[in-house]
């Protein structure tokens, strides 16, 4: 064990005891409250799955969790068990990951927009590896951190942006200019960068990126740079119900890194998952605590309205979450009746008082809520926990983490290795309790949505 996660800091949960049975002793226990505030439930051994499943899917790539994904003292310290990297942004997330006992040469000053004070920072600490694409970014780090070791970041969209002053990443026309550039400032280029996104996921993009890379790789080579570090950026879906799995964009992957970067090449591989790894291991639970209802006679009103408040803050209304409704009086009931009938009403949700204006969802059929019921928010751990308090107008839900015996006998067995026996893989694979696997669903109620019932 590498002594950054023990049992002091999850809930062990025994076989047969679910996701959804923690959350309602959770909540049975908050209804006693005056105070209710928002709460996360976090799969710990979800995690553990995502990541043995990196690993198999990408034998040669080695993950770099970006902490700006998922902050949480839970997820970085299980990640720094497993052995992963971290990409981080500034300062604050260097110095969190730092904390518990993380070494230098595990961290990714992955932002390619530095503050100066920033880049001291991280020379002071230890932390060499830093990202550029540009002269302005390489002359910060030439001038206060000389011994830094730089990846170069590249685009190789062909499709010009339509704001290219937003776009991370410099043309391949650039590169051998900024190579020569760095070299003339004694700064130390070690390899390439990029981060496709969404886009990685196509075959044909990720292929040209990866050979653009092998093709700046040459320019450094030639102008007397040891490049041997490739990072392949993020972009790795989250949820099972995206167009492919894992698995399948992964082979497709390691066809392009074989072909431009074989195996025995001198070539290291790094990745930066994020939504892959702690999407669907939140589970966020938000109280209701105001109302108001809209007559159906209003002028725009389509219907009864519940317009409830969640108490916390959520960052990304892009998500569109689609929520489960968790009555108070039904808390304890629901073991014998797990979904009752309720008359369903078109409700809108918004954001915390004082906060009001931030629109969360509408059109949403839920059943009549009440002051103090709960709402259920399904594959919350991307983007959902800021990093920093400058970055949240609100109190941050606290986090409670649950793993099951299983996920931590794997923890400890394969120390972020996958499993290489036929039986070891039989075994992890089981579907048992919270933290590994997730077969039981955090539905009390339907919710309906205008594509049909979830």
């Amino acid at each position: 064990m590498n002594g950054y996660l023990d049992e002091s800091h999850f809930l062990m949960v025994e076989e047969g005891f679910t996701t959804r049975d923690l959350l309602e002793n959770l909540l049975a226990e908050l209804c006693q409250e005056s105070d209710q505030q928002a709460l996360f439930v976090a799969d710990l051994g979800d995690i553990v799955k995502k990541h043995l499943r990196f690993l198999k899917a990408l034998p040669r790539v080695k993950p770099y969790f970006p902490v700006k994904c998922n902050g949480s003292e839970g997820v970085i310290r299980l990640l720094a068990e497993l052995g992963a990297g971290f990409a981080c942004a500034n300062k604050a997330e260097i110095t969190r990951v730092q904390s518990i006992g993380v070494p230098a040469e595990r961290i990714f000053y992955s932002s390619p927009c530095k503050q100066v004070a920033h880049i001291r920072h991280a020379a002071t600490h230890g932390v060499r590896l830093m990202a550029f694409d540009n002269e302005v970014e390489l002359s910060k780090v030439a001038r206060s951190h000389p011994r830094a070791r730089m990846l170069l970041g590249i685009t190789a969209d062909p499709i010009p942006s339509a704001h290219p002053s937003m776009t991370f990443g410099t043309t391949l026309k650039s590169c051998r200019h900024l190579l020569q550039t760095a070299k003339e400032q004694a700064v130390e280029v070690v390899g390439i960068s990029f981060h496709l996104g969404s886009r990685g996921l196509e075959p044909q993009a990720f292929a040209q990126a990866v050979a653009a890379a092998q093709l700046v790789f040459d320019m450094g080579t030639e102008l007397g740079f040891h490049m041997h570090l490739l990072d392949i950026g993020g972009g790795f879906p989250g949820t099972e119900d995206t167009r492919a799995p894992l698995e399948e964009i992964a082979a497709l992957m390691n066809s392009a890194l074989d072909l431009y970067f074989p195996e025995g090449c001198g070539v290291d591989i790094v990745a930066r998952p994020g939504r892959f790894y702690v999407t669907s291991a939140f589970t966020l639970a938000v109280s209701i605590t105001a109302l108001e209802e809209i007559p159906t006679e209003q002028p725009g009103s389509d219907g009864r309205c519940d317009s409830g408040t969640p108490s916390p803050c959520i960052p990304e209304p892009s998500l569109s979450p689609l929520p489960a409704a968790l009555q108070r009086k039904s808390v304890a009931a629901r073991r014998a009746s797990p979904c009752p009938e309720h008359p369903w009403h078109s409700s809108s949700l918004r954001g915390p008082p004082g906060r009001a204006e931030d629109r969360i969802a509408d059109g949403l059929q839920l059943p009549q809520l009440h002051v103090g019921d709960w709402l259920l928010f399904g594959n919350m751990g991307a983007y959902t926990i800021p990093t920093s308090a400058l970055l949240s107008g609100c109190p941050q839900p606290r986090v409670t983490y649950a793993m099951s015996r299983m996920a931590w006998k794997a923890v400890q067995l394969f120390q972020g290795k996958p499993p290489q026996t036929e039986d070891d893989r039989e075994s992890l694979c089981t579907p048992l309790s919270c933290g590994w696997e997730m077969a039981e669903t955090l539905c009390v109620t339907p919710v309906f949505t205008p594509a049909g019932i979830i």
